[in-house]
């Protein structure tokens, strides 16, 4: 394992929130397609086939997003430029991404919109890939899950700014241009007070050693694996309970105006993760110690996924939203100051982290395959979310065999 690299001076808040508004846009790029948007537009192009059509379009994404984020992150660690290595990256990202999102704003067929969505999910993943590269870059270890906390507001707040928009917007036109330009301008602080440091040496670059760098071997790197695991088996759990929101509202729960009812979970579910994050974040830091808090907080989402499954009506939705919003926001706060800890490269931040990517896109490659047969043939909704809350607990759990964090 690498020991991490302590940083003399702490980092100050500012800087810390433009860094939190790039991956508070990116999010936005990323759910509010996913949350309203996507389910929307495949309704209306296919109708009848729309959950089978909803798994093609964000499985095929996400095998994107799985490539480019480690990829563009490697790219990011060899960038030479005056700017320094993440800010191209960020800025590359962000306006390629907000074309994607054009482009899905005007999709009136099936294969516009895979299209589009798969250009959103490339260039966005480059930007995120740079961005969350500058934890590792300047934030001290004592920072680091407090720091995550912050970070993980922009992902929070990503699904609840990305959600409102494309509600408040109206119409799938109307809400991804407003997520374009909320992508747009959310980048603007960050590269106007980004301090990065261009790297001075010239980056060697041979295609074979580069290939074989995205592989690290878990013989080698036993803790980075251990981290991995955990994010891919919690994220799956994840994404197996949250793929189907709206519909779950619509044809279980039955709420009257389902879209509307999407957005008071999501903005239910957004504060209490943010309070969460910020507030296990700290403590985490205070008594330097990650892995009960991850533990914990897989018991918790898992209790919220029973909710769901057992309690499907409205009272019942909304305090599963407030249960796993504890439990994901520590998790979201934690488990990357964790993963910054045991990162095997320190030459190549961006790419581990792209690597560590890769748990959170294969999830959502795997969801649509095991939610789709499960609601349409196997017990519906009920044994989907019991399904979610013990693949998301036995995630959490396997965190205690990384050695390398207390």
């Amino acid at each position: 394992m690498s020991t991490p690299v302590e940083h003399p001076a702490p980092v100050r808040f500012p800087w810390l929130l433009s860094m939190g508004l790039v991956n508070l846009g990116t999010y936005v790029a990323f759910f509010g397609p996913l949350a309203v948007l996507l389910p929307q537009q495949t309704e209306a192009i296919v109708g009848d086939g729309k959950e089978t059509a909803l798994a093609v379009v964000t499985g095929i994404g996400a095998v994107v997003s799985m490539v480019a984020n480690p990829l563009f992150g490697a790219l990011s660690d060899r960038t030479r430029s005056r700017f320094g290595r993440r800010v191209p990256w960020v800025t590359a990202g962000s306006v390629v991404g907000a074309l994607g999102l054009t482009i899905l704003s005007g999709a009136t067929a099936f294969w516009q919109v895979v299209v589009g969505w798969c250009l959103v999910q490339a260039s966005v993943n480059a930007s995120l890939a740079a961005i969350t590269a500058t934890l590792p870059d300047r934030v001290p270890v004592a920072q680091r899950a407090w720091a995550g906390g912050l970070v993980g507001l922009g992902q929070t707040l990503g699904i609840l700014v990305g959600a409102g928009l494309a509600i408040a917007f109206g119409g799938t036109r109307g809400g991804y241009l407003a997520c374009t330009v909320f992508l747009l301008l959310s980048a603007v602080p960050y590269l106007v007070r980004s301090h990065d440091e261009p790297i001075t040496a010239r980056p060697v670059f041979a295609l074979g050693p580069f290939v074989r760098s995205f592989w690290i071997s878990p013989t080698q790197s036993p803790d980075f694996a251990w981290a991995w695991l955990t994010r891919f088996v919690v994220n799956l759990g994840n994404g197996i309970a949250t793929l189907y929101l709206l519909y779950f509202l619509t044809d279980a729960v039955e709420v009257d105006d389902p879209e509307g009812g999407v957005f008071v979970v999501i903005a239910l579910n957004s504060v209490v993760v943010a309070i969460s994050a910020v507030l296990a974040g700290r403590w985490s830091d205070h008594v330097q110690r990650r892995k009960v808090f991850v533990i914990w907080a897989g018991v918790i989402m898992a209790a919220a996924a029973l909710l769901l499954a057992f309690w499907q009506t409205w009272p019942g939705v909304l305090v599963a939203a407030v249960v796993l919003g504890i439990g994901f926001g520590a998790f979201l706060a934690v488990d990357l100051a964790i993963i910054t800890e045991v990162l095997p490269d320190e030459d190549g931040f961006a790419k581990d982290l792209g690597v560590i990517n890769i748990a959170n896109a294969l999830p959502q490659v795997i969801a649509p395959v095991l939610a789709a047969p499960i609601v349409l043939w196997l017990g519906g909704y009920t044994t989907l979310y019991v399904t979610a809350g013990v693949i998301g607990l036995v995630g959490a759990v396997a965190v205690v065999r990384i050695r390398g964090v207390r």
